[in-house]
């Protein structure tokens, strides 16, 4: 009878512990010392995508004419107000309609090329123009085994590492190696997985995000049987194991 509690006691730890493996980040650090500097992203922009486009110059009235009216509001963006009264919403076409210039494409470029784009048009006008882009509605969705919430970005960058922090964490429950992002390329849904357990996360193309992905933190086994199912080899053996080990108990 000590020899079947003892085998119940060693099998229920068994498939209910986790592995080293399973809970470290970035192991085998020592790989990152050949890691090649990583290039600065930047997301491109998307249709539904709202941009804050500041025109500067030393003569605020030749400037005026490229300024979006606001009625009356600061274009600042600050405090509860929409941001899509303060910005320049990009149309199912991928344009924005601009004071003076007209229709501009803007799908599919950086800020850096819509900035250099814009310098290069108005100064036709003001000779001295400096031109500000800004993206309003940078946000990314996480969900799972993680403090679930719709992440503002305000720096137009944000890795995934980063995204977890301000999420509060992986719990114990939540699977590292085997994190989905949900991406839309060219209006079509597409995936990639983050192995967040490995310092090769540096060169995953879903390390850094972009505007509207859905971070995905999977449940371990351990979490999903907790919750009364059975998906895998491991816990019919388990279950089996359980079984038999009760059946010797009642029948000795």
């Amino acid at each position: 009878m000590k020899k079947n509690i003892v085998l119940l006691l060693i099998s229920a730890l068994f498939f209910s512990c986790s592995t080293k493996k399973e809970i470290l980040f970035f192991q085998n650090p020592e790989n990152l010392e050949s890691l090649e500097k990583m290039k600065n992203f930047e997301p491109v922009f998307e249709v539904n995508d709202i941009l804050h486009i500041k025109v500067s110059s030393m003569n605020e009235e030749v400037a005026a004419p490229f300024q979006m009216n606001t009625g009356g509001q600061s274009q600042g963006g600050g405090g509860q107000q929409n941001p899509s009264l303060m910005g320049y919403m990009v149309d199912v076409d991928g344009n924005i309609q601009f004071p003076v210039i007209g229709k501009i494409s803007v799908e599919g470029k950086s800020r850096s090329e819509l900035e250099s784009f814009l310098t290069e048009e108005i100064r036709n006008y003001v000779t001295d123009a400096v031109i500000a882009v800004r993206l309003l509605n940078f946000r990314v969705v996480v969900l799972g085994e993680t403090g679930q919430s719709v992440v503002e970005v305000e720096n137009e960058q944000i890795s995934i590492p980063e995204l977890l922090a301000k999420a509060g964490g992986i719990t114990y429950d939540g699977k590292r190696d085997n994190i989905l992002v949900i991406r839309e390329i060219d209006g079509e849904k597409t995936y990639g997985r983050v192995d967040m357990t490995t310092s090769d996360v540096f060169k995953n193309p879903y390390y850094f995000l972009k505007q509207n992905d859905i971070v995905y933190v999977e449940p371990t086994y351990r979490k999903v049987k907790s919750a009364g199912f059975i998906t895998s080899y491991t816990g019919l053996i388990s279950l089996a194991t359980t079984i038999f080990g009760i059946v010797v108990l009642i029948t000795r």
